[in-house]
């Protein structure tokens, strides 16, 4: 087949001789992107396995399990400290689907940016300082006996370290989402504790101010720039 220049073209059979399937695609881009999201996926793989054993459980064991990983008082008092650790594996509050995508993504994302190390420590910036400030008003009430403070509070689940990477990653996008999806998130985070007065309600408050203080720091904005930078060449 011919042009008008006279030049020959490909017919379609040629062009189209090893044609790439869709599927092979798709699994050709998740082999390369799963090593650039190890952290993601560990992570990811963890709360599946807690997610599917609890679902295993009756109600009596899952309320056991959830008990003793809350990061309260009580357990701080007592020397557990390694349950500000598990409580990040439970997915409370939410589906368990629900939860461990919005970990995929946002985590994911902020790997993809930032890499492991930093994503890593925004996340568990967010999760562990969200807990031990609340925790931390918490015992001040109970030492200065105001009622309504408890010592055993259920305080459990991925939310802190989700709203502190989230916050950061609004911190640290465009303008526009800079703009407005920050303010967008605080008013809805302070309007559920309005509505609730709960105490991971005020946690998540605490975890947004620790993100977007995290997307502040040298560490986190110079890698930012330099992932937006144009490449020369």
């Amino acid at each position: 087949m011919t042009d008008r220049l006279g030049a020959t073209k490909p017919t379609d059979t040629a062009a189209n001789r090893h044609p790439v399937s869709r599927t092979a695609a798709f699994r050709s881009s998740a082999r390369r992107t799963a090593p650039r999201l190890r952290l993601t996926s560990v992570y990811v793989l963890l709360l599946t396995l807690t997610a599917s054993w609890l679902a295993t459980q009756g109600h009596a064991g899952r309320a056991r399990f959830v008990r003793h990983n809350s990061s309260n008082v009580h357990h701080m008092e007592v020397g557990k400290w390694w349950t500000l650790f598990t409580s990040g594996l439970v997915v409370d509050g939410v589906p368990a689907w629900a939860g461990i995508a919005a970990v995929a993504l946002a985590l994911g994302l902020a790997e993809w940016r930032w890499g492991p190390a930093r994503a890593g420590a925004v996340f568990v910036f967010g999760h562990l300082g969200a807990t031990l400030i609340t925790e931390g008003a918490m015992w001040v009430m109970l030492t200065a006996r105001i009622p309504g403070a408890l010592s055993r509070e259920r305080d459990v689940g991925i939310s802190y370290g989700l709203v502190a990477t989230v916050g950061c990653l609004l911190a640290l996008g465009p303008p526009r989402l800079r703009r407005y999806g920050l303010p967008a998130l605080a008013l809805a985070l302070a309007g559920a504790w309005a509505a609730d007065q709960q105490l991971a309600d005020a946690g998540h408050l605490v975890a947004l101010g620790l993100g977007i203080l995290a997307a502040h720091t040298p560490w986190l904005r110079e890698r930012a720039r330099r992932r937006t930078e144009p490449r020369a060449g």
